[in-house]
Parts: C-alpha cells; structure tokens; sequence
C-alpha cells in the first residue's frame, strides 16, 4: 500500500525532529541519519504499512537500526555504558550538504 505523497513527507519531518529530541542531534543530522536508514525505506517503498506507524514506534526502530539492539533495553540493564554516537553519518559526507 502507498501512502499520499504529502501525507509521507510530513511524517518523515516528525519522525526526523523526534529522532533530533530524543537523541540531542541537531535537526541536520536527524535528516541524514533517517534519509540513509533502512526505516526510510521503508516508509518509502510502502514494505510492511511501516508509514501506518507512530512516530515513537518509527524512532526506536531508527535507534534500533543504528544501535543494533533495541533502544530501550542497553542503557536501562547497563547504566555504565555510554550510548554510541548515533548522529554521526554512517559513511562519507551528507548529501544534504552544500
């Protein structure tokens, strides 16, 4: 199933700014660490009605995917360890950039 075009590009703008609050990356890193995830296309191609999910549900997908493992369950059995670095581009420089 496609959704509207309109209607996916503004739940791409949540789900990036979520993604942005929850980890502390700026807005422009949130834009590339999404457009470069496997949860974009996802959303993109319409696979598994992923754009029928809630932005919560969408964001821990994203640290999941970025993480390895679910996003709740590292921090929460190991205070300890740091979270990794989850804004950093995953390889070369941002297309998004000029």
């Amino acid at each position: 199933m496609t959704a509207n075009k309109n209607l996916l590009r503004m739940k791409y703008v949540r789900v990036i700014e979520a993604f942005a609050s929850r980890t502390g990356c700026s807005l422009e890193d949130a834009l590339d660490a999404f457009y470069r995830s496997q949860t974009y296309e996802l959303m993109r191609d319409g696979i598994s009605d992923m754009h029928c999910m809630s932005i919560d549900y969408l964001v821990e997908e994203l640290l999941e995917e970025r993480t390895g493992h679910p996003a709740h369950s590292l921090s929460e059995r190991h205070p300890e360890i740091k979270d990794p670095p989850l804004c950093v581009a995953e390889s070369g420089p941002s297309p998004y950039k000029a």
